[in-house]
């Protein structure tokens, strides 16, 4: 099939609106479903400094590519997890892009912070890979003067935690699933920027521009229940096209009802780091034992 605007040869065939495109005509619409996106839900501003979390895959690194080509002040962030196989490749795809946006790249080392890497800790690697890599970015946002912070999330990935937190019914969390999460004491503003669009709409925007990352993927990811989440999902999908986005869509319009009172909850300061917490010490501080290693070196 030809390009809807013009002679050349399909790259993709879109669902909604249905219409086959060209790759040159294909990286316009993605490029313009993003610009609409930040307008609508009032993402970023040009004179804000841009922290993108860069894990090595293909999300975060076209939220990276599209923002840098939209003129946004953008700088890339990227832990290393010290997972062997997956951290070397992710390194080294991260740093390519970098190269390639000729922006500035910084990379924090969990090993360095807790004296441990994801390998050496027990229990629910996924949920703690998640509180880490959330802890550390906005850690090191805060601290170098960052007014934001731009992670890959995309509308599959929101779909699957939505529906994850409503079979545990975690209400807190719930109230979380926004594009935008506003700044607050030491949390810095969150933004989504691929809230609304499909992971197989990034793949294909990734391959068209030719977007350097891993397809290396974790050895511990495939335990994580969203991702079970996702594949059903995907199957539904098959039979309901666009029944995701009608999903999300659905608690857009419905989210005030999972909200928390803010008299019902107040944050603090952690006693190990001094970052927010909503407890006296803070999940990553909890986590990693970091209080162990504070009593520690009082003694």
């Amino acid at each position: 099939m030809k390009c809807k605007f013009c002679d050349k040869k399909s790259y993709i065939k879109l669902k909604s609106p249905k219409m086959y495109l060209c790759k040159e005509h294909f990286v316009e619409y993605f490029e313009n479903k993003v610009k609409k996106s930040i307008d609508k839900y009032k993402m970023l501003s040009k004179d804000e400094k841009i922290l993108v979390a860069v894990s090595g895959g293909k999300d975060g690194h076209a939220a990276a590519w599209v923002l840098k080509k939209l003129g946004y002040n953008i700088e890339l962030f990227h832990i290393n997890l010290g997972i062997e196989g997956f951290s070397e490749e992710s390194l080294k795809a991260v740093k390519e892009l970098a190269e390639k946006l000729e922006v500035p790249l910084h990379v924090v080392n969990l090993k360095d912070i807790t004296g441990k890497t994801m390998e050496d800790i027990r229990g629910k690697k996924c949920s703690i890979c998640g509180t880490t890599k959330r802890y550390l970015m906005n850690k090191f946002g805060y601290e170098n003067g960052f007014d934001v912070i731009v992670t890959g999330h995309n509308l599959d990935d929101e779909v699957s935690f939505i529906l994850n937190n409503l079979f545990n019914w975690n209400i807190r969390y719930l109230a979380k699933h926004e594009p935008v999460l506003p700044a607050h004491d030491k949390f810095l503003k969150k933004v989504k920027i691929f809230f609304e669009i499909e992971e197989e709409l990034i793949l294909k925007y990734a391959e068209a521009e030719e977007i350097p990352y891993t397809t290396v993927e974790c050895k511990y990811a495939e335990r994580a229940i969203t991702l079970k989440h996702r594949a059903y999902l995907n199957e539904l999908e098959k039979e309901r096209p666009g029944i995701k986005y009608q999903f999300l869509s659905g608690y857009m319009k419905n989210r005030h009802l999972f909200k928390v009172e803010e008299e019902d909850f107040q944050f603090r300061e952690c006693e190990v780091c001094g970052m927010t917490s909503a407890g006296k010490i803070c999940s990553f501080c909890r986590v990693w034992k970091l209080y162990k290693k504070k009593k520690e070196n009082r003694n």
